[in-house]
């Protein structure tokens, strides 16, 4: 059979399932209850789009199923351009309908008084989309890909045609459309109506772009602030990482796979710990503070709160990014590069400066935007640290659940965060603009790494060891918060804490978990454990679409994946909560919504590691392939995804750990069934209950170590080249055999 008859037969057949047999409005309970077969398929609530059309009188949806009859009767005319203009027109126009009724028609039935106007009332309205509209639109997705393959688009590649479609889909409802919701909302009064003059003054507000820390003893506005926070923490993470990488490459230091454990514990610390560390270190009460007062008589004042203690707990939050990212960029330099800067006598310090330092620009360009990023986003650390000096992300928060109660503030100060990321973004993409960093292609590579110059090593270790035992003493000083009775106050130990918030006991019916945190905990592992293959694999496709493919809008489409990270996790929040908290997607109070905030908030990470990897990877690798007769998909699989295992790793053990630890998004989303570890941490913080909050902190930290070397041992290592002793093994064919004589 025609591969395009089949692709064809497999959308027809889930938009017939769609519209014929699943339930199409959302069920209460989800459709895993089971408990709505006994009411299927003849009720009002639960039938498919078919049984609405008649019970509820829904004629709106009486559209979709004519595009759906139109594929199905494209289905026997002969395949070619003119069909798959057909087919993609089809499947236009029907995610343009489906998109139009259910914005358009609510519980109460129409949404905007205008169709009303037009149309007349409706005598009832409609449930939230469930799965049989999700499939339908999947399907439709399906149509639109097909017919442009059909016609030639990309090639006719159905995979790539595929995957861009179903992207885009994707990226525009859970990233565009939340945030859309709340900026509309921004400009709307209680009743709808339209008015700008709140968003025209939080515009031209002094606090937020005030210079007055130029040439006064006040400071600058909440703007300067954050973007200049932002620039010196990527900066920081990003030397900080790579001397990291360094070390653990080029150097011959010893304890390595401890210091890789060292590298990630920052980033799987929940919130607020950090933070808390540092006061009870370096606070005005702090021991270190104290000893220093006692030691010379010099007081510290309150240097922590502000600005520079931000900028600490950041570096001390974002260097494992920096460095996840950069550990494979390095790894993946060709050896015989450096090798061959050293037979023409270039010494290892020109080598390192002339040949390793500029392969590294992708790794240091993506790790610098990431940590740039993150800073502007952070909002546990200023919150515990910034004292009066805010960012903004703080103040988006208050804007919006403090006492001013002002969306408007909260957009335009989104709006800035969101201009300053684009900045960067477009700095980024100057800097490596039409420069090759290909170093792995298709030939054997046996050389070894050069180790770094000594002057160079020593600069490293200088670097990275007094920053090791400062991290140290920081997680020697949360372990120790766990263990004592009142933290800062009576250091008796004690086991209480562990025992309040995971005691267990047997029973004849199995065990009961009677800990005050298992459940949250079992909420949390079993939505990171979701939420952490799928932000991999839709990261990693991303990626191999934007390196690897060209097409209308790539560059745009690029930067639209960064918006959900660049925005506050706040904002991220309360957009989802604007937009699914009613039809037609309604999400809220569910793990759904968890999952899917965590994937689109976290993709991003894997989408720059995924490039900043793939830019190494030659096309010729993937031109072999296909010359080969493989297809895209099996090109993806078989060559370029093995090659992919460090930026693999960094994008599972990134989302799966953010899962875990973000809290500024999830504070908005969770549920009382639902309710996240992060969540819990935070109401124990805020009972007073700091012993309880630690050691379930210092739990999580434990179980995150373990889930971590799983997936490295999963996922597994590149390999590059040769091993050493690999020579050694293989025979290696005498002269007079390997030549080739004369006849």
């Amino acid at each position: 059979m025609d591969p395009r008859v089949r692709r064809l037969d497999l959308a027809l057949l889930v938009a017939a399932a769609a519209f014929l047999l699943l339930p199409w409005y959302r069920i209460e309970g989800g459709v895993l209850g089971f408990g709505w077969f006994a009411r299927y398929p003849l009720d009002a609530e639960i039938g498919p789009a078919v049984v609405q059309l008649f019970l509820r009188g829904a004629w709106w949806l009486l559209p979709l199923g004519l595009a759906v009859a139109a594929g199905a009767a494209l289905r026997f005319r002969r395949p070619g351009p003119d069909r798959g203009s057909a087919v993609a027109l089809a499947g236009a126009f029907g995610i343009g309908w489906l998109l139009l009724e259910g914005l358009s028609i609510g519980y109460r039935g129409w949404n905007w008084s205008g169709w009303e106007t037009l149309f007349g009332p409706l005598a009832e309205g409609q449930l939230p989309l469930g799965l049989g509209g999700m499939a339908l639109a999947l399907s439709f997705l399906l149509f639109i890909a097909f017919g442009l393959a059909e016609r030639g688009v990309m090639r006719g590649d159905a995979f790539v045609v595929a995957s861009i479609t179903i992207l885009v889909g994707l990226v525009s409802t859970f990233v565009l459309y939340p945030i859309a919701s709340l900026f509309i909302g921004a400009f709307q009064t209680f009743d709808g109506s339209f008015d700008p003059t709140s968003f025209i003054a939080n515009i031209q507000d002094r606090s937020i772009w005030s210079l007055a820390c130029l040439d006064s003893e006040y400071s600058c506005g909440i703007a300067w602030r954050t973007m200049f926070l932002a620039i010196v923490t990527g900066l920081g993470t990003t030397l900080l990482g790579l001397a990291f990488a360094l070390l653990l490459t080029r150097t011959r230091f010893p304890f390595k796979r401890p210091l890789r454990l060292l590298t990630i514990l920052p980033i799987i610390t929940p919130p607020f710990v950090i933070g808390l560390a540092l006061i009870l270190l370096l606070g005005r009460s702090g021991v270190i503070t104290r000893f220093v007062a006692d030691w010379t008589g010099y007081d510290a004042g309150r240097w922590l709160y502000g600005l520079s203690g931000i900028f600490v707990a950041q570096m001390l939050s974002f260097t494992p990014i920096a460095f996840m990212v950069l550990i494979g960029v390095v790894e993946a330099i060709s050896p015989s590069m450096e090798e061959a800067a050293q037979t023409m006598r270039a010494n290892r310090w020109r080598t390192f400066w002339t040949v390793t330092f500029p392969l590294l620009r992708p790794g240091l360009a993506n790790a610098f935007l990431i940590g740039f990023i993150e800073s502007m986003a952070d909002f546990g650390n200023p919150l515990v640290l910034g004292g009066s000096h805010g960012v903004l992300s703080t103040e988006i928060f208050f804007a919006v659940v403090g006492a001013q109660n002002d969306p408007a503030r909260a957009a335009v100060l989104a709006l800035i965060l969101l201009c300053f990321t684009l900045s960067a973004f477009l700095a980024q993409r100057i800097w490596l603009k039409g420069k090759n960093f290909t170093t792995i292609t298709g030939k054997g590579d046996g050389g070894r790494h050069v180790e770094l110059d000594p002057r160079l090593a020593g600069l490293v270790y200088a670097v990275v060891l007094p920053w090791l035992a400062f991290t140290v003493v920081i997680y020697a000083m949360i372990l120790f918060g766990g263990f004592v009775r009142t933290w800062g106050l009576d250091h008796t130990l004690t086991l209480e804490h562990f025992e309040k918030a995971f005691a267990f006991a047997l029973s004849p019916d199995g065990i009961r978990w009677s800990g005050v945190a298992w459940d949250s905990f079992w909420t949390t592992m079993e939505i990171a454990l979701i939420a952490a293959p799928l932000t991999a694999a839709v990261g990693l496709l991303t990626a191999y679409l934007v390196v690897r493919q060209r097409f209308a809008g790539r560059e745009v489409f690029e930067f639209l994946l960064m918006l959900s990270f660049a925005i506050p996790g706040t904002v991220i929040g309360i957009s989802y909560v604007l937009a699914f908290n009613l039809p037609p997607i309604e999400l809220t109070g569910t793990a759904t919504i968890l999952v899917i905030c965590f994937v689109f908030r976290n993709m991003p990470v894997g989408v720059r590691g995924g490039i900043a990897s793939m830019s190494q990877l030659d096309r010729s690798l993937d031109e072999a392939s296909l010359t080969l007769g493989a297809n895209s998909f099996t090109t993806m699989r078989r060559i370029i995804l093995p090659l992919l295992r460090p930026a693999i790793v960094t994008a599972l053990v990134y989302s799966f750990v953010r899962s875990i630890t973000s809290i500024s998004a999830v504070i908005f989303l969770v549920s009382a069934q639902y309710n996240m570890a992060t969540a819990y941490i935070v109401g124990l913080t805020e009972n007073g209950e700091y012993g309880v909050a630690i050691a379930y902190s210092a739990a999580l930290i434990v179980v995150m170590v373990l889930v971590i070397s799983g997936f490295q041992l999963l996922v597994g290592q590149r390999t590059l080249r040769r091993p050493a002793g690999a020579a050694k093994s293989a025979p290696v064919p005498s002269p007079a055999f390997s030549e080739e004589k004369p006849t």
